[in-house]
């Protein structure tokens, strides 16, 4: 029922926890990769990983919302629920909330102003909520949106959200290569044969979401996919105050990302792949782009999204292209290679040779020449 907790394990009665009580589990979010220098992340970044690799467990979340804009609009209705690595739910968290402004689309979310006078906070639920999520990770239906407005609810009221890795499922639904029409989450329950009550319900679309999350990650192993998991980070300014990054697509970060390794040239048909090799996708892929990405980032290679005279090779399944990024490949005799072989030359790379520290050889006392 929205409005209150509800406990699915059955251990204790839930109270709401007010924002006081909820700093105890923030105490050591962040702590061991706390940085020393003002304004800089607080946590490694990590970019997916093997299904088959077990987790700390999933916190499935839904919030709906006054609008489109974090910090502006702000969340009408929240739900998060404790999903073992096996998909099963262990307890649910739900609240209306109280926003203080008006509840925006009421055709969309059903939420009037007065069904939500005299509902509680996010302060006033946030001890509670920072449980489920604390040492999670967070998944959602475009995991972007939920994330940044409980973070900016969070910076609302001066709280950190304990969230240090979250997964989006419309992602993972394109990498398994469901063959529905859309990846809407009404069309992927439909898929899994979840049902679906009431559409935008944060309860509802969270339980609904649980329940696609179960067999999703069972067909991910199956067919050994990378899951997207993401690190989200957050910034410490000097006045102290902790604000959370934005989560920003893998393909613009990646391309901006050093690599450790010197690149060695071009990829021959036949040898292994070495680390520090300049890898670019093209549109004709059977695998997305982020997974690929994830993969390539893993194994010391470096992804660029131009093709130029620096680039190793192409990953394109179009053995003949004539458009894109592999007829500019062909044009500039760089290799191509299929996502599937490619997959399988990850498997095998060969180390690369470390990037030379520049140092500066000029005496103390001498002068640059400028002209």
């Amino acid at each position: 029922m929205l409005g209150s907790g509800s406990n699915l394990g059955g251990d204790t009665q839930r109270q709401p926890r007010r924002l006081s009580q909820g700093r105890a589990i923030l105490a050591n979010v962040g702590r061991t990769n706390d940085a020393d220098s003002p304004g800089a992340s607080l946590a490694p970044h990590r970019w997916g990983r093997p299904a088959t690799v077990p987790g700390a467990g999933w916190a499935v979340v839904d919030v709906e919302t006054s609008g489109f804009r974090p910090g502006q609009a702000r969340v009408v209705s929240v739900a998060a629920l404790v999903v073992g690595d096996d998909g099963s739910v262990e307890r649910s968290f739900s609240s209306l909330l109280n926003p203080g402004v008006d509840p925006g689309p009421t055709h969309v979310h059903g939420l009037t102003a007065e069904m939500l006078q005299g509902q509680p906070t996010f302060g006033d639920v946030f001890g509670e909520l920072a449980e489920v999520l604390a040492g999670r990770t967070m998944v959602a239906h475009n995991v972007a949106f939920d994330y940044s407005f409980l973070a900016a609810e969070a910076e609302l009221i001066g709280a950190v959200l304990p969230v240090d890795t979250v997964m989006c499922t419309v992602e993972l639904a394109r990498r398994l290569n469901l063959g529905t029409e859309n990846l809407r989450l009404e069309t992927v329950a439909a898929h899994y044969g979840a049902t679906q009550i009431r559409p935008h319900d944060a309860l509802d679309d969270a339980m609904v979401l649980a329940q696609v999350l179960k067999p999703a990650l069972a067909a991910a192993v199956e067919s050994k996919r990378w899951l997207p998991v993401r690190t989200v980070t957050r910034k410490r300014w000097p006045s102290g105050h902790i604000t959370h990054d934005e989560l920003r697509p893998l393909k613009v970060l990646a391309s901006r990302l050093p690599c450790d390794y010197a690149n060695p040239g071009l990829y021959a048909a036949g040898r292994p792949l070495v680390q520090g090799m300049r890898v670019a996708l093209s549109s004709e892929m059977t695998r997305t782009h982020e997974e690929t990405i994830e993969r390539i980032l893993d194994a010391g290679l470096a992804f660029t999204d131009t093709v130029d005279g620096r680039t190793s090779m192409v990953v394109c399944n179009d053995p003949d292209p004539k458009q894109g990024k592999g007829f500019q490949a062909r044009e500039l005799g760089v290799p191509l290679v299929g996502d599937e072989e490619f997959i399988t030359l990850l498997g095998q790379v060969v180390g690369g040779s470390d990037m030379e520290e520049f140092t500066d050889t000029t005496p103390d006392g001498d002068q640059f020449t400028l002209f």
